[in-house]
């Protein structure tokens, strides 16, 4: 069967379609062109027309004429729309017309700078050559960095890279940043939340150095689509931006489909396992070797499906080798012959983790598949978007697993195909951030008196790193005094620089597998805890709290852990006091003084809770921002409940809010935390705090103040639709967590809150 065919049988499978929660066809568009500008070089324009490009989309002409003009510019526009030319045509343009010209490309990932590298070069050929492209990244020869440095025109390579190799060696780069005409940001929603703060405030650093050098760069940024794309582009790079957003490139028919596995336990609200349905659906079109990609959150789900899937491949007396997976951790020889293999249609189904979410060109597939919420809208619609890459008919599929925001996302199909919910956010001015990246700055040149970096108190800043004997100040500038290179010392990815190393000892020698920053540690590598690294479980044997050292141990098994922090909150400073009709929504500073007590073992695919264990580790403390609900003393008797059931119903509440909350915020569930309160110490009210779980927070808990109201109608139709009696993993928590009638009294409770007027 063709794809049209198989689509027809589809929608005549009584079983599949009563799974289905949405179905949109979105019918095939034709594109809007314009001519290329005719100051484009002669010599780009013959190259595009080898490469069969005569027109341009009216998105790419937009762009390139904002870009063209001078302007800081963010493209925003599907999967498969062209965005590479927007930023291509204008940086190869601009170095025809100027030799010495030089671009520094930012891509999140070494399997897409490499893929961009390529179409780089070939445009290079096309032109006739001359000009220099290069990678620069860990995996860069040591003796080809000196050449990549004098010579390289565009040098492409990722954020860690540019903090760390760069800008710290930026002497040894004086013709890149005195020639530095542009700098390329792509993939822009990916640096939100700690790691875009930081990436930001490497973006000041950049800038810092340009201008030492003599130069202004313009900056492109590229990226799907979110709820603020402007004002996150503007943050990340704090200049004004043009923004462009309307897509004009041709698309094929696409079929969206939606589907929630049957439910197996009404009383429990357990669903089939999301990998298994996973399977059943795509050994359909294995069977008549349909181009099919498989997108998983884990490794581990990679090779069980692969596994299932060769199985499936034997049955049907077809090559197993049909099937791959693909996932970090095979060898870059192997990686690069399962994508040469999908383009040479060798290979018919890939499954992946989201390594191939972003846009490697890996031919043309007609099926994508997303098994389980991939965390955000937009990764959903970068990983569908690898179905359909031109004008043929494609379908993409999502199938839920039983988690709460799985569940809500797959009975909410108005967000996939509405105007996104979500919002990049970030905070460059975090305070330990800030303060890490002033001391990677101060290194990298000597700041002046009065030099504003980021903030009007940098002056102040500087005065404290005197005063711990890290700068020192001479002649009106602050000079780096200590011996150790900053840079080396600080990741992106954390707000802390107390990192703790992962040993894994499961064969000799051992090795360090990663690290993890000090605020995380007690959550996620107690003694006896699941640690998933890449896909790949361990178990902690270990944790060295004095020397910050975890060992572990590969194991497979069939639960993760989840730990229970006994959370004590202090309210520092209220910035905000909102009175509401059920009592009052504040905003401020809090000290948050947390101990691990115990750990759950949650069983893989149904979150049913199968045993605990103690946890014996220090109290930790952090300063960061909070929202908190406080309400009214009455609140409890207008509901009539006894105070086992309203604490049962505060849980609930607290539960469902930390899995809605992120859908809104584009944050990871670790990134906030949830502590409730039947009456909170200082006021002697029931109140519900939602804070920012990093050090002087990011921005998270600040956003939901403005959020909140949809926020809560949300919450409330998750409770609701869950098919689950009193209660379930899938909604407010187990019973043994929200009690007999936590499901009833949760909703009683939100209820209450929404009759009220805000």
């Amino acid at each position: 069967m063709n794809i049209d065919q198989i689509i027809d049988a589809l929608r005549s499978n009584e079983h599949f379609m009563n799974n289905i929660t949405k179905w949109e066809t979105i019918a095939p568009k034709e594109g809007i062109y314009g001519d290329i500008p005719n100051y484009i070089d002669k010599r780009l324009i013959n190259a595009l027309n080898r490469k069969n490009i005569f027109r341009l989309y009216k998105h790419q002409n937009e762009a390139i004429d904002y870009i063209t003009r001078g302007n800081d510019t963010v493209i925003v526009t599907p999967t498969a729309s062209g965005k590479t030319l927007c930023y291509n045509i204008p940086v190869i343009n601009s170095f025809l017309k100027d030799l010495t010209s030089r671009a520094i490309y930012l891509f999140p990932t070494k399997a897409l700078s490499q893929d961009q590298v390529h179409e780089l070069v070939n445009i290079n050929e096309l032109i006739g050559g001359g000009l220099k492209v290069y990678t620069f990244d860990g995996d860069t020869p040591v003796n080809a960095r000196k050449a990549i440095r004098n010579v390289g025109n565009i040098v492409v390579t990722n954020p860690d890279m540019l903090h760390q190799g760069i800008l710290p060696n930026h002497t040894k780069w004086i013709k890149m940043f005195s020639n530095l005409k542009y700098v390329v940001i792509d993939e822009m929603h990916q640096y939100r939340g700690i790691f875009g703060s930081h990436v930001a405030n490497v973006i000041r650093r950049l800038k810092r150095i340009a201008g030492f050098y003599g130069s202004k760069p313009i900056f492109i940024l590229s990226s799907a689509t979110i709820r603020n794309p402007k004002e996150l582009a503007e943050n990340l790079i704090e200049e004004s931006v043009a923004i462009v957003t309307k897509n004009c490139a041709p698309s094929g028919e696409k079929h969206y489909i939606l589907y929630n596995p049957p439910v197996i336990n009404k009383e429990l609200g357990i669903r089939s396992s999301y990998i298994k349905q996973t399977t059943k659906i795509a050994e359909e079109f294995l069977r008549d070797e349909i181009k099919t990609i498989i997108f998983v959150r884990t490794r581990t789900a990679v090779e069980i499906l692969t596994t299932y899937l060769k199985e499936k491949a034997r049955k049907l007396h077809k090559n197993p080798e049909l099937v791959q997976g693909y996932r970090g951790g095979y060898l870059p020889l192997e990686r690069r012959n399962i994508e040469k293999g999908l383009k040479n249609n060798s290979i018919k189904t890939v499954i992946s983790t989201n390594a191939l979410e972003l846009g490697i060109d890996i031919g043309g597939l007609d099926v994508s598949i997303t098994a389980g919420y991939p965390g955000t809208i937009t990764s959903f619609l970068q990983q569908s978007g690898r179905a359909g890459r031109g004008v043929t008919t494609a379908i993409s599929i999502m199938v839920a697993s039983s988690a709460p925001i799985d569940q809500f996302m797959i009975n909410h199909p108005e967000y996939f195909f509405g105007n996104s919910p979500e919002l990049g956010v970030i905070n460059a001015n975090n305070l330990i951030i800030l303060i890490n990246h002033i001391k990677c700055s101060a290194f990298e040149l000597p700041f002046k008196d009065n030099e504003i970096f980021g903030v009007d108190t940098t002056d102040e800043i500087l005065k404290y790193l005197e005063n711990n004997g890290i700068l020192h100040h001479s002649e009106g500038q602050w000079h780096w005094t200590e011996s150790i290179y900053p840079a080396e010392e600080i990741g992106l990815r954390s707000a802390s620089t107390q990192n703790f190393v992962i040993i894994d000892k499961t064969k000799k020698p051992e090795n360090i597998i990663g690290k993890m920053d000090y605020f995380s540690v007690p959550m996620l590598l107690h003694k006896d805890a699941i640690y998933i690294h890449r896909g790949v479980q361990y178990h902690v044997d270990n944790l060295d709290w004095e020397r910050k050292k975890a060992y572990v141990k590969r194991v497979d098994v069939n639960y993760y852990t989840d730990a229970e922090m006994k959370t004590t909150i202090n309210v520092l400073h209220k910035d905000e006091e909102h009175k509401l009709g059920f009592g009052f929504l504040n905003y401020g500073d809090i000290s948050v003084r947390s101990i691990p007590t115990i750990f759950k073992k949650i069983k893989l695919f149904t979150h049913e809770n199968i045993g605990w264990g103690k946890i014996e580790l220090p109290e930790i403390e952090i300063d960061t921002t909070a929202v908190w609900f406080e309400f009214y003393e009455n609140f409890k008797t207008v509901q009539n409940l006894t105070d086992d059931e309203f604490i049962c119903a505060l849980r609930g509440f607290g539960n469902v809010l930390k899995n809605i909350a992120p859908i809104h915020l584009m944050c990871d569930l670790h990134d906030i935390s949830v502590a409730t309160y039947l009456r909170y110490p200082i006021t002697n009210r029931p109140a519900v705090f939602i804070y920012d779980n990093y050090p002087n927070g990011i921005g998270l808990s600040r956003r939901f103040l403005t959020l909140y109201d949809d926020i809560l109608i949300e919450m409330k139709e998750l409770i609701s639709l869950c098919p689950c009696k009193e209660g379930c993993p899938s909604c407010v928590g187990p019973e043994l967590e929200v009690g007999q009638k936590g499901k009833k009294n949760t909703l009683k409770f939100l209820n209450l809150i929404l009759s009220y007027e805000h």
